[in-house]
């Protein structure tokens, strides 16, 4: 369900057509709509899709989520890969993203992204680790390339890491523990598509 008009266009204008459109005082009473809203101030048009419907597949350079289970991160990681061309691997445990706070973060990028399961993301996967990790700088990145990013508390797990041909951080001068996991992401990917 796709909350205001700047989704329903972004939808549009990917070629996606809602199974419902539903405007407020046209198709169904305000109140009703209203009722129905996530947001603090209800939109006046809402459209319903079919989740089949939003893009499906990889691209060479793609952001494959272990286990991202916050919705904001989710839709914020799709709109960045929109930024720079990328698709977005999903595991299970993540957000929903087609969910409403996943969807709103990614400002309608999830009817342009493509997505897939976790274990389809391309090789060579790629872990971002927040230390002990090989700078990201010094890290040579082909035309293809996964960056695996974990969820903030429990980052990336020992088989996941098996996995990662390598291990890669970000360097960071300040105090801070970690990056949120949507700037890690932003940052690799401005990295990756600086070098082309």
């Amino acid at each position: 369900m796709a909350e205001g008009e700047d989704l329903i266009e972004a939808a549009a204008a990917a070629g996606i057509e809602p199974a419902e459109l539903l405007v407020a005082g046209e198709t169904v009473e305000p109140e009703l709509l209203a009722e129905v809203s996530a947001l603090g101030h209800p939109a006046r048009v809402v459209g319903v899709y079919r989740s089949g419907d939003v893009p499906r597949g990889t691209r060479p350079r793609t952001l494959a989520l272990w286990r991202v289970a916050d919705p904001g991160n989710v839709g914020t990681l799709v709109r960045t890969a929109d930024a720079f061309g990328a698709a977005v691997a999903l595991s299970p445990g993540c957000a929903d993203l087609t969910g409403p706070k996943a969807l709103r973060a990614s400002m309608g990028a999830v009817f342009r992204v493509p997505t897939a399961p976790f274990e389809e993301a391309p090789a060579p996967w790629i872990a971002l680790v927040p230390r002990g990790g090989t700078p990201l700088s010094e890290v040579e990145l082909g035309e293809s390339a996964t960056f695996v990013l974990g969820a903030e508390r429990e980052g990336l797990q020992a088989e996941v890491l098996r996995r990662c041909e390598a291990r890669v951080t970000i360097p960071q001068p300040g105090p801070a523990e970690s990056l949120n996991v949507a700037v890690a992401g932003a940052i690799a990917l401005y990295e990756a598509s600086r070098r082309v």
